[in-house]
């Protein structure tokens, strides 16, 4: 299994219902700029160790580091509940930040669901944040008002699966079939990564069986379609440095089919006012699980 060479700590923290799970690295009394890690989907916040040992030990020295895992995921406990919202996890971030940077400007960093979750803060919030970076999350196609009404009907539907029992996520016998899923869904994870990754992706229940620390609601569509025309209002807020980091892999392609295009996402960015983008080689949309090192290096040299 892979060895852990920078060893994070835990705490636990009141916020809006939930007890949130946070992971420490770095040094807490650092005088350099709080670093705030943001998972994506379906992930935890043990996700971003790979990139955190590849940054360099002065870096690492000279400030604060923190990923929680969002309510719903990993050892974070929430109300339950049959759907998720995007506001909400605004909302915890915002009081995550009050908690631990009253008053302060972080660095934030958000992959994927996390990565969009961070622009709209930063779009709502900009003096809470010094630099952003923003990896892979593209936001969502284009959708019209006609599309509402079936929306809505989705969300219907699958909240009736939900309450119904139909949506529950599979359990795997053991941990390593929960590492040969996480080796199916990524190609260039290697075996012993993906063993420890599965330690905390997972946990094993009474009878046995391992199940992802994710809520199954999370599976249920939001009822309302996406603006991007609100989106874009947000973009225009997001007043310090942007860092938009992809894959070369295209992630984007790959799910929409030609219905949302990597064209699209960079002109959307151009509402950014200070925006920088990078893209990282021979990675796919896990890129900090790919190439941990060249993203660290994008990061120091970003966040210097």
């Amino acid at each position: 299994m892979y060895q852990v060479l920078r060893e994070s700590t835990s705490t636990f923290v009141s916020l809006r219902g939930c007890r949130y799970h946070v992971r420490h690295w770095g040094n807490p009394a650092g005088s350099a700029t709080p670093l705030v890690l943001a998972h994506g989907w379906m992930d935890v916040a043990a996700s971003y160790q790979f990139m955190v040992e590849a940054l360099s030990e002065a870096f690492v020295q000279q400030r604060p580091i923190i990923a929680f895992d969002w309510r719903g995921y990993g050892l974070t406990e929430s109300p339950p509940t049959d759907s998720y919202w995007l506001p909400d996890y605004l909302g915890d971030l915002d009081a995550l930040l009050d908690h631990f940077y009253p008053g302060q400007a972080i660095d934030l960093v958000g992959h994927s669901m996390g990565g969009n979750v961070v622009m709209m803060y930063t779009g709502a919030r900009p003096e809470r944040v010094r630099r952003l970076v923003n990896l892979e999350g593209f936001g969502l196609a284009v959708a019209h008002p006609a599309q509402a009404p079936g929306r809505m009907a989705k969300w219907l539907d699958e909240l009736k699966a939900q309450r119904e029992g139909r949506n529950e996520l599979k359990p795997y016998a053991d941990a390593a079939g929960v590492a040969a899923r996480l080796m199916k869904t990524n190609r260039r994870l290697p075996q012993g990564k993906a063993d420890w990754l599965a330690q905390h992706w997972a946990s094993q229940g009474a009878d046995g069986q391992w199940r992802i620390l994710g809520d199954s609601a999370h599976k249920v569509t939001n009822p309302y379609i996406y603006r991007v025309e609100e989106a874009l209002e947000m973009y225009k807020r997001i007043t310090p440095p942007l860092l938009a980091v992809e894959a070369s892999d295209d992630s984007l392609s790959q799910w929409w089919k030609g219905a949302y295009t990597l064209a699209e996402y960079h002109e959307r960015l151009k509402a950014v006012p200070q925006v920088r983008l990078e893209v990282i080689q021979d990675a796919g949309h896990m890129m900090h699980h790919d190439q941990p090192e060249a993203l660290a290096h994008l990061l120091e040299e970003f966040l210097a």
